[in-house]
């Protein structure tokens, strides 16, 4: 990817992680200006291919992220991040990131759960919440991101960060 590619995806993914960190939130402002930034420099750079190689990542990224808005146990400003970093990396990276922001929210949620001494009820949770995926059922009201007591993990910081340990391989040339 090029160096301005690089530098404008790390750009939206801080600010959307600085935003949800700070507000829970991940504003229209930054995601839909940045999907479309991010197929325009792929189409500018690559022609045709790189029109699909950004379209396929957004739409990938989308897609992906699509059962976790629906059950309520991640917010539609995350899933828009996703969708416009995959407009910039394409869905080959855009993958590799999600999978390494999972292990990120992971350590994140595992280190909130031990803080808060409530591991146990959260990995009971996590149960119920992989069982409804696979069930095709609602699951209780105790995973939804509206349980005003349930931990929450800002999943765009997860997914900021993940982007940026990439922007930084990829300026030391690494990727």
């Amino acid at each position: 990817m090029k160096a301005a590619t690089s530098l404008l995806v790390v750009a939206v993914a801080l600010i959307a992680g600085v935003t949800d960190w700070r507000w829970r939130r991940i504003p229209n402002w930054l995601t839909v200006p940045g999907l479309l930034v991010g197929v325009a420099l792929n189409s500018l750079a690559a022609g045709w291919p790189g029109l699909k190689a950004s379209l396929l990542g957004a739409g990938l990224g989308l897609l992906l992220l699509l059962p976790f808005v629906l059950l309520r146990s991640l917010g539609a400003g995350d899933w828009k991040l996703a969708g416009a970093v995959g407009s910039f990396v394409g869905p080959g990276m855009l993958v590799n990131l999600l999978m390494l922001s999972v292990f990120v929210a992971g350590a994140m949620a595992l280190g909130l759960a031990i803080y808060k001494r409530r591991l146990k009820r959260t990995l009971r949770n996590m149960g119920h919440l992989l069982a409804s995926l696979f069930t095709f059922h609602m699951p209780g009201p105790e995973v939804s991101l509206d349980n005003p007591d349930s931990l929450k993990i800002p999943y765009g910081v997860a997914l900021a960060l993940s982007v940026v340990l990439y922007g930084v391989r990829q300026m030391w040339g690494a990727g």
